[in-house]
């Protein structure tokens, strides 16, 4: 029964997420790099004057601090796509796969930024000052009414990647080499996280962005010291490896080349590349701007600048380093390795015994921040579907999905989650582009108040 579902999502995934997809996430990325000014170095310095607190005004509307928001939205992307994610691309696409995983992670900073400024510009506030935002109200109330159906299908999709790839995925993962490396019960692993995601979810995005803006800074840290660890110590074979990233980025991988790939094509290294590393940093998804459109300001611009840092924090930095430990391990040539199994088996051959600790740890973590982040997601467009009413009983099922993903199979896990992430992207971007031209206009005039002075600063 289960390999029969995993061939009709392996079908379907294969349509959802061929070569339109990447031209249209990679061209929009590209588009907006372009029309915004390179927002990428443009507003880079400005980004970390705002997260740390620089334009803060307690008086502007919003539930949470700018940096709240950043580590809510990292939270959700710097996750197992950074460990597991990586390792899938590398081991189904080869080195080349780490090149359009990077490219994809600059462009994706313009996506980000665009897409965060335009849900602030759209947000709305409710009367007990609830914070409703992202794509399926930028999509109603920037395009009009008559798009509410377009809404009402990302919000639909947003709901069921909210327990696939952030939910489902994400314990099976834990489950999995918690049981390969300490024989714990899968069924227990997945009844403490989803336990210990019911306590913090029922507080909302308030208690949400208390508990990331610690856990995030320390997961990340910890995760970049110990790849930094084994990279410096392997510094030799940096050169090599940087060369094969760059050779088969645009050049066949022929069959026995390096090991364990067989024959794979420009066109499928691309796409593999491209696949992961939206599933990591989830530009072009509309689901950060959900998380964004809480933070307190009232300058729609100043918030996108710092949702620019996700995708360079998330790829550029943390998904580089995990793969950059993977080809100096050369353990991504093994045939049937895969996942958070490469990935630890990678770290443990860089550095022996270190894998078998630090990655579960990590992978505990970044699995446990991830679900809380897009609880929040999903909560929000279960809200924007049924009302209030639909809340509590999403998040009730949101921790029994955590449960079930523990001990189910993870092929038809990737390929639901891949296919409701894919169709994420399809309606946002749309609103996207369409809203661009006003976009642009609040973006130059953001640019030019901040270059003459306007902001106070604190």
């Amino acid at each position: 029964m289960i390999d029969s579902i995993n061939q009709v999502l392996g079908v379907a995934v294969g349509y959802v997420w061929g070569l339109p997809m990447v031209i249209l996430l990679v061209g929009t990325g590209l588009f907006l790099t372009l029309i915004m000014g390179f927002p990428q170095w443009r507003g880079f310095m400005h980004a970390l004057d705002v997260v740390r607190g620089k334009f803060d005004d307690p008086n502007d509307p919003g539930e949470i601090s700018h940096f709240q928001a950043l580590t809510t939205a990292l939270s959700a992307t710097v996750g197992l796509g950074n460990i597991a994610g990586v390792a899938v691309a590398i081991a189904s696409g080869g080195p080349g796969a780490v090149f359009w995983m990077v490219l994809v992670g600059f462009v994706g900073m313009a996506t980000k930024f665009s897409e965060v400024s335009i849900s602030l510009m759209y947000r709305h506030v409710d009367e007990n000052k609830v914070v409703h935002g992202g794509a399926m109200h930028y999509i109603e109330r920037g395009l009009g009414k008559k798009w509410k159906p377009l809404a009402l299908f990302f919000a639909f999709a947003c709901v069921a990647a909210s327990f696939g790839a952030a939910n489902m995925f994400q314990t099976n993962q834990v489950a999995s080499i918690l049981y390969d490396r300490f024989e714990v019960n899968k069924l227990f692993t997945g009844v403490v996280l989803a336990t210990m995601t019911g306590v913090v979810i029922i507080g909302g995005i308030k208690r949400i962005g208390k508990v990331t803006s610690k856990l995030v800074p320390l997961m990340g840290g910890i995760y970049m010291l110990g790849a930094l660890f084994v990279v410096l110590t392997n510094i030799g074979e940096i050169p090599a490896v940087v060369s094969s990233i760059f050779y088969y980025a645009f050049n066949k991988l022929e069959v026995g080349a390096l090991g364990a790939i067989h024959g794979l094509a420009v066109r499928e290294i691309l796409i593999q590349g491209v696949k992961r590393a939206c599933f990591s940093n989830e530009a072009g998804l509309g689901s950060s701007p959900i998380a964004h459109s809480a933070a307190t300001t009232n300058e729609p611009v100043r918030e996108g600048v710092v949702a620019l840092l996700e995708p360079f924090v998330d790829t550029i930095l943390v998904c580089t380093m995990t793969a950059l430990v993977i080809l100096i391990s050369g353990a991504w040539t093994q045939e049937g390795l895969t996942g958070v199994d490469l990935t630890a088996v990678a770290f443990d051959s860089a550095l022996p015994g270190f894998g078998g600790i630090f990655v579960p740890v990590a992978v505990f973590l970044f699995a446990y921040s991830t679900l809380l982040s897009w609880s929040y997601y999903g909560e929000m467009a279960i809200d924007y579907i049924f009302g209030k009413k639909g809340i509590l009983p999403y998040k009730i099922v949101f921790c029994i999905a955590a449960v079930i993903g523990a001990v189910w199979s993870i092929g038809p896990i990737l390929n639901f989650s891949d296919m409701m992430l894919g169709l994420m992207v399809i309606p946002n971007l749309i609103a996207v582009l369409l809203l661009t031209p006003k976009l642009r206009n609040e973006v130059n005039s953001y640019f030019r108040k901040l270059k003459a002075g306007a902001f106070k600063s604190s």
